[in-house]
């Protein structure tokens, strides 16, 4: 904050009343929406509000340090989120889900169409939340598993472990967006490292995992009753290849890539960084610019192609935004608890109480993250929260980009930890797939734990071998 900067302010707290302050800060924020069930863009607002008062920032000062943060952290996730889920919806409605999984089965056969679903949804998941795009997947789930006669964990779980492993470790998702701007991570970098370790994530927790799961419990395609509450597959005219939908995904992320390949060719000489051409073709792999292309690309190919009038491409842009409105407000909120944290000195209070007790600040943000996500449910909230909290420990660090994005993959993978009846997904996932209660903890709440402890162990192992380089 340059107040701060130009005042020389520091709080009247010390270093342990300062980290006492964040325990109480997170503790509250927990109760407000656990207990008194307090949306949590509320809650964070007041909770920013309170750190701050009790830090002793200054009156003239309060305000705009929390307008400040929220600002700065919507102007980077909101444009991001948004045009992420127009994307989404315009696969969605487009049939392209429905087509890619058709393909995937035709191609690896049906006795492999657990993985084949798997692996469509992990395609899928890429520009749509995982609640909207497991919705999305579930009459494919039940076609599949009612033409085969398979146990619905074989089909179900993989699919559903896939979207997770999308939404919680590959921007443009709010949380991994949001933890990347807090540390100061290449997004591209962090997109690259997610791109890499997604597939041994899902295969391992995911894969096979349902398959160990299915053999335990058998459970049965729902009846017609319960298909219609989620809805039946609906035919789509002129619906678009696999081949088209691969595509339009992989277009943004090869744009993205493309600026991060530049990038590091400048860095050793290879290219010159202030050539015309290279800052042009930069441009366009910027994070905002590869996915407005892709979503533009997307708009002719899947509608105007396709004999859709403007206003009906339009009412499917639009009605994309209403959903990811209330986590937009929660990560800018997320990031104005961050700036308090930040301007207060609580940042570097506790990451100089880790090193001085020798936890390192990528297993110090693993279990803030797992900690929070255990109590409160939210991963994006948890996600977004252990990434203020750690924020300044590691851009004051040494690090490199590759380790910062290490610990941007280790904050995820706290986030995912152990979902249970606190969590909307583990309902969500629960219900569509026909488990009770005590059903879905063996499997989904098993399958998260899972997810988390293999993403955080590849993680170290990345993380390992860049210290020794």
């Amino acid at each position: 904050m340059q107040w701060i900067e130009e005042t020389g302010w520091e709080s009247w707290l010390g270093p342990g009343g300062l980290i006492g302050l964040a325990v109480i800060a997170v503790a509250l924020l927990l109760l407000m929406v656990m207990k008194f069930k307090l949306h949590a863009f509320l809650s964070l607002t007041i909770v920013s509000l309170l750190t701050a008062i009790a830090a002793g920032i200054p009156a003239a000062h309060l305000v705009d340090t929390m307008v400040d943060s929220f600002g700065g952290t919507l102007g980077n996730v909101a444009l991001l989120v948004a045009i992420g889920a127009m994307l989404g919806a315009l696969v969605e409605t487009s049939g392209g889900a429905k087509a890619l999984a058709d393909t995937m089965i035709r191609i690896f056969g049906e006795h492999r169409a657990p993985f084949a679903l798997g692996v469509a949804s992990l395609f899928v998941g890429f520009p749509i939340f995982m609640d909207a795009a497991f919705v999305l997947m579930v009459p494919i789930i039940y076609a599949v598993g009612r033409r085969l006669g398979l146990n619905l964990l074989a089909v179900g779980i993989p699919v559903a472990a896939a979207l997770s492993v999308m939404h919680v470790f590959l921007p443009p998702h709010p949380g991994p967006v949001a933890a990347t701007e807090f540390v100061g991570a290449n997004l591209g970098i962090v997109m690259l490292l997610g791109l890499v370790l997604a597939f041994p994530i899902w295969f391992i927790s995911g894969h096979l995992w349902g398959g160990f799961a299915a053999k335990r419990q058998r459970i049965d395609v729902p009846d017609a009753v319960f298909a219609k509450m989620v809805g039946e597959e609906e035919d789509v005219e002129q619906p678009p290849s696999a081949g088209l939908i691969v595509f339009l995904l992989v277009l943004p992320l090869l744009l993205i890539l493309l600026n991060t390949g530049l990038d590091a060719l400048g860095s050793v000489g290879a290219v010159d960084a202030d050539a015309g051409w290279v800052q042009a073709l930069q441009v366009f792999g910027q994070t905002p610019v590869a996915l407005l292309i892709a979503v533009l690309v997307t708009i002719l190919a899947l509608g105007f192609r396709r004999g859709k009038s403007g206003t009906a491409i339009e009412k499917t842009v639009d009605g994309a935004l209403g959903p990811v409105c209330s986590v937009i407000l929660i990560t800018g909120a997320g990031g104005m608890f961050g700036g308090v944290l930040r301007a207060t000195g609580i940042g570097d209070a506790i990451a100089g109480s880790l090193e001085s007790v020798g936890i390192p600040l990528i297993f110090a943000a693993f279990l803030i993250a797992a900690a929070i996500r255990v109590a409160q449910g939210s991963a994006t909230v948890a996600l977004t929260t252990a990434a203020a909290l750690v924020a300044d420990g590691v851009m004051n660090s040494d690090m490199s980009a590759v380790q910062v994005a290490c610990v941007v993959m280790a904050l995820a993978a706290g986030s995912v930890i152990a979902s249970h009846v606190n969590d909307s997904g583990f309902w969500l996932v629960g219900r569509l797939l026909n488990m009770d209660v005590k059903t879905t903890l063996r499997v989904w709440t098993v399958q998260q734990t899972i997810e988390a402890a293999v993403a955080f162990g590849l993680v170290l192992a990345v993380y390992g071998v860049v210290s020794l380089v």
